[in-house]
């Protein structure tokens, strides 16, 4: 049996576990190796990044650096000119004490008079004198306008409140002239009330006689012939019970009242064809004048009448007829303010 065995086939080796191990153990280094490598870029990374940081630094640097060489230079350049100005400024002075040492030693050894030195440093000291005099007095003036305008000041203030004062007052005495008118006002209608009614009762109902508004009206032919200013007999008439009323009413209105009769004249449209009174103008105007002065004439005050002519331009009646004629040739009285 012992041969049988012996007479078997050999026995075959087992690679594939020792080639998955090798294998094993070549994938765990690449492994290793490929971490290694990673760690290595990721320091490098991290260093390259603050190479540029640390350079961006320095370039921030240079440019303050650039910044401070150029202000550097500019500070310079200004001292350098600011030397120059002295250093001409230096050999200015240098000439002018070389010329007040030759000045001086000429003056000490008596090869130049010192007399013309003497009379200009004179004459500078009273330029300066008369310059300190005039600037003094100034100061006098200036303190003088001061006070002056101080006093103005205080006299604006206080006319101000005088002028404040009398425009109350003056507010005041218009109200109460105002008033004081009115009544006058209210009084004179009054007056001229009871004057026209007087008028009415004297010179009776008569056609040609009549009140208009404010006014008392008389045809002109009760007054007056045709194309004349004379008053005639039977104007005379009227007129007398006229000038009677009134100087009665002159007694009756008070003197404060400022009163006057106006006597209008009025003529029609027509143009007069007469060589006393080239128009109409005239012979209204002519009119009035001739019943003012027989008003006078018969004791009526000067000082409360007045006369005005009025032509053809103020008519009652704007008409053709005859009877419009009549109306507007007319003499109006109208007791009003002076």
């Amino acid at each position: 049996m012992a041969l049988a065995r012996s007479r078997r086939q050999p026995r075959q080796i087992d690679y594939w576990p020792g080639f998955v191990d090798a294998l094993s153990t070549m994938l765990l280094a690449i492994t290793f190796l490929l971490s290694v490598f990673m760690m290595a870029q990721f320091f490098l990374a991290r260093e390259v990044t603050g190479k540029d940081t640390v350079l961006a630094q320095l370039h921030k640097q240079i440019d303050e650096l650039t910044s401070l060489l150029a202000l550097e230079r500019a500070g310079k350049s200004d001292t350098d000119n600011q030397l120059a100005a002295l250093a001409a400024t230096l050999d200015a002075t240098k000439k002018d004490k070389d010329q007040l040492e030759a000045a001086l030693a000429a003056a000490k050894g008596g090869t130049a008079p010192t007399g013309g030195l003497d009379q200009q440093l004179a004459a500078e000291k009273q330029v300066s004198a008369r310059a300190l005099a005039q600037i003094d007095i100034l100061n006098q003036q200036i303190a003088a306008l001061r006070k002056q305008l101080a006093a103005i000041e205080d006299a604006l203030s206080a006319s101000e409140a005088k002028d404040q004062e009398s425009q109350a007052k003056i507010a005041d005495l218009g109200a109460r002239l105002n008033v004081a008118l009115a009544q006058k006002v209210q009084e004179l209608t009054r007056y001229r009330s009871d004057f026209f009614g007087r008028l009415r009762q004297i010179l009776g109902d008569r056609p040609d006689i009549r009140v208009v508004g404010d006014r008392f009206v008389f045809q002109s032919e009760v007054l007056f012939d045709s194309g004349q200013a004379t008053v005639n007999p039977a104007g005379d008439a009227e007129l007398d019970k006229l000038a009677s009323a009134i100087v009665e009413l002159e007694h009756e209105i008070p003197p404060e009242i400022p009163w006057i009769l106006r006597v209008d004249g009025h003529t029609d449209k027509r143009p007069i064809q007469s060589a006393q009174f080239p128009s109409n103008w005239q012979l209204s105007t002519a009119r009035a004048v001739a019943v003012v002065q027989y008003l006078i004439s018969k004791g009526v005050d000067p000082q409360r009448l007045a006369a005005a002519g009025f032509g053809e331009f103020q008519p009652i009646d704007p008409g053709d007829s005859d009877d419009a004629y009549s109306k507007n040739r007319r003499i109006e009285l109208k007791l009003t303010e002076r």
